[in-house]
């Protein structure tokens, strides 16, 4: 529960409220006058009055108290000496907060707190409205009605010509904000144009780059069938030539030795007959089937060697 606490959050922190109103304050120190929000601006009033209070005795105690809230030498020094010499002598009140209407971004209460007796001109584009007066039950003499009329009469004229000033200022605002704002928007707008203009023409000169080389590429590809369907011809070609040759090789070697195998069967029939008589017929017939087989295993040998040659020339191909 809060009781009686009203001091104004800001949005912050303690630690970090306790060092944006260090930092207002001495700000508000050397500069005898700022500009901030309202918010700021009334929480600073009852931040650095009491410092500024302490101000008025120059004792040890009081400028480390000082130091203490402000956090910040120079402030201190500028507070004991420059300050305390002009607001020593007031009982107080050592602020003076004016309101300056809203921000432009996001519509804020602006205002400006400045140390009284150190500015006497009033601070441009400040709002002043009239002052509160209490009207009395009783009926007065005429004269007293007269001239609370004339100073009411000489209020409103001050407050009717600084309502003039102020529309104006607030006119010539409005109006160099709508020229910029315009004048920004037109430069946009240009630029935007240019960059819309300068990608058409990236788009359509890759376009066209792009056409220049469909038809490039697919001649390449053409010739690159060709060339490869030649290269595919001519690899049949030599293989062909290739596996004909051991055919041949193999062709002329089998028979070269069923020719030797038939010779040497032969010349064993001879050596036979004439070695024994006509009626011994079994060694004859002993010699012709061996004959026979050494020749079948003689063309067994010929065929598996055609095979393995291609074979051989298959996996060259391949």
């Amino acid at each position: 529960m809060r009781h009686a606490k009203r001091i104004k959050k800001l949005g912050r922190t303690s630690a970090h409220r306790k060092a944006t109103l260090a930092a207002l304050s001495s700000a508000l120190i050397e500069h005898k006058r700022i500009t901030t929000t309202l918010p700021k601006a009334k929480a600073l009033r009852s931040f650095v009055e009491p410092i500024i209070n302490r101000a008025k005795d120059d004792t040890t105690h009081n400028r480390r108290q000082a130091f203490r809230r402000l956090r910040n030498k120079e402030a201190v020094k500028t507070l004991f000496g420059e300050v305390a010499e002009v607001l020593g002598s007031r009982p107080g009140g050592y602020t003076r907060v004016v309101k300056l209407g809203q921000r432009s971004g996001d519509a804020a209460e602006m205002a400006i707190i400045e140390l009284v007796d150190f500015n006497d001109i009033k601070p441009e584009g400040a709002t002043s409205g009239k002052k509160k007066t209490r009207r009395s039950r009783r009926k007065s003499t005429d004269a007293v009605p007269a001239a609370t009329a004339s100073t009411d009469g000489s209020v409103a004229d001050e407050a009717a010509t600084e309502a003039e000033g102020a529309v104006e200022v607030v006119e010539e605002e409005v109006a160099e904000v709508s020229e910029e704002a315009v004048a920004e928007v037109e430069e946009a707008v240009e630029a935007s144009e240019e960059e819309v203009a300068e990608t058409v023409a990236e788009v359509d000169e890759a376009v066209e780059a792009a056409e220049e080389e469909v038809p490039e590429a697919a001649d390449d590809v053409a010739e690159t069938v060709e060339a490869a369907e030649k290269d595919v011809a001519e690899a049949v070609v030599e293989v062909e030539e290739e596996v004909a040759e051991p055919a041949a090789e193999v062709e002329e070697v089998a028979e070269e030795e069923v020719a030797e195998a038939a010779a040497g069967v032969e010349e064993v029939v001879e050596e036979t007959v004439e070695a024994e008589p006509a009626t011994e017929t079994e060694p004859v017939d002993e010699a012709t089937d061996e004959a026979a087989t050494e020749a079948e295993e003689a063309e067994k040998a010929s065929s598996d060697e055609a095979e393995a040659a291609d074979e051989d020339d298959k996996e060259k191909a391949e």
